[in-house]
């Protein structure tokens, strides 16, 4: 008996070395591991960029007195709603019109000698040099009175349009004059506002390239409507239209500057705010792969290919562009392929499996 144990024993452990070596084999005995599959075919999907934005009123006029002046009166507050013309401030003119009646006078009195003349003139008199010289003076004071009334005038500072009025730094009895380096005050139209945001050089050539391939190019009348993602994640409730692509590339920052303009009736938005561009892009005749189907293998994105036979095999893909779960392949691929959409990070190539479909 013994004998036959020390036989039986060489034989055991050589299986068990051979068995370690080999590693565990997938015998026609194993079953197959049940995998979801997909058939690729092409289809058109539309996709989603977004780009930070910000965004200004339609208008936004700061507010300058054309005068120097002390601040008499102040008639709105911060925030309020203003229209166009409305009265906003008033500076103190005691002085002007002190020197508005000076010249009033002096101006009366160069019409009387005019009027003086005129019949000396008519008589040969004097001559017409004499009256030529007197009606000068009078242009000269009514030119002074009429510029002195300008400034009066200035001292009402009136809003240019309608709008929302900003901050007001400045107080009642406050000295301000047009080369302060503060407004007085600005007021901002948002019955309207702009959304502008920035593609780099990359992004630019790529939309440049896909309307090429459709014999196309960037053009205001082909820029499709975008949506307006608001800071609190809400998509506003109104469509925005491009209205501007500065196609010259800022050397600094890489980057060109685009605007979308937006209707803004329920004043949502405000001079200041923030949110994100959401642009859509249709990509046509593309296979839509997901996420969870692929592999990343030396930098490189692959699949599993199923063949007649249930055998699979990696395959690398190259990615047009991507969505929040899938990749869009255009090529390197046929139409009809088998892949494998779960599971894949423990699969090997010519393992057999049970697709799924």
């Amino acid at each position: 008996m013994r004998n036959a144990i020390k036989l039986f024993l060489p034989f055991v452990l050589l299986q068990i070395a051979c068995s370690e070596k080999n590693g565990p084999q997938q015998t026609a005995s194993s079953p197959a591991v049940a995998l979801k599959v997909i058939s690729l075919k092409k289809q058109d999907i539309t996709t989603y960029r977004t780009y930070a934005t910000t965004i200004e009123g339609k208008q936004n006029v700061e507010i300058w007195p054309k005068v120097s002046g002390f601040i008499e009166g102040i008639y709105v507050e911060e925030g309020q709603q203003v229209k166009k013309g409305q009265l906003l401030f008033k500076l103190e003119t005691q002085s002007l019109s002190q020197d508005a009646n000076a010249a009033k006078a002096l101006v009366n009195i160069a019409q009387v000698e005019v009027d003086k003349l005129v019949p000396l003139v008519d008589k040969g008199i004097i001559s017409m040099v004499q009256l030529e010289t007197a009606k000068a003076k009078l242009m000269q004071t009514q030119s002074t009175y009429e510029s002195i009334v300008a400034n009066i005038n200035y001292s009402r500072i009136t809003s240019p349009v309608d709008g929302y009025l900003g901050a007001i730094p400045y107080k009642v009895g406050t000295l301000v004059s047009f080369n302060m380096s503060e407004p007085m005050s600005v007021v901002s139209d948002i019955s309207e506002v702009r959304a502008y945001f920035s593609l780099n050089e990359k992004e630019l050539l790529a939309i440049r390239q896909r309307l090429a391939a459709e014999g196309k190019q960037i053009t205001l009348e082909n820029a499709p409507e975008v949506d307006l993602i608001m800071i609190n994640g809400e998509t506003y409730p109104h469509k925005g239209k491009i209205t501007m692509v500065n196609n010259i590339i800022n050397s600094t920052t890489g980057s060109v500057m685009i605007r979308a303009d937006f209707k803004n009736p329920e004043n949502l938005l405000s001079t200041g705010s923030t949110g994100e561009i959401k642009i859509p892009s249709i990509s046509k005749d593309i296979f839509v792969i997901p996420q969870t189907a692929t592999i990343d293998m030396q930098g490189n994105k692959m699949v599993y290919i199923v063949d007649k036979d249930n055998k699979v095999t990696g395959t690398p893909i190259k990615i047009d562009s991507q969505t929040n779960d899938a990749y869009l392949v255009r090529s390197g691929i046929a139409a009809g392929t088998t892949i494998v959409i779960e599971g894949v990070s423990k699969l090997k190539d010519g393992q057999i499996i049970d697709p799924v479909h």
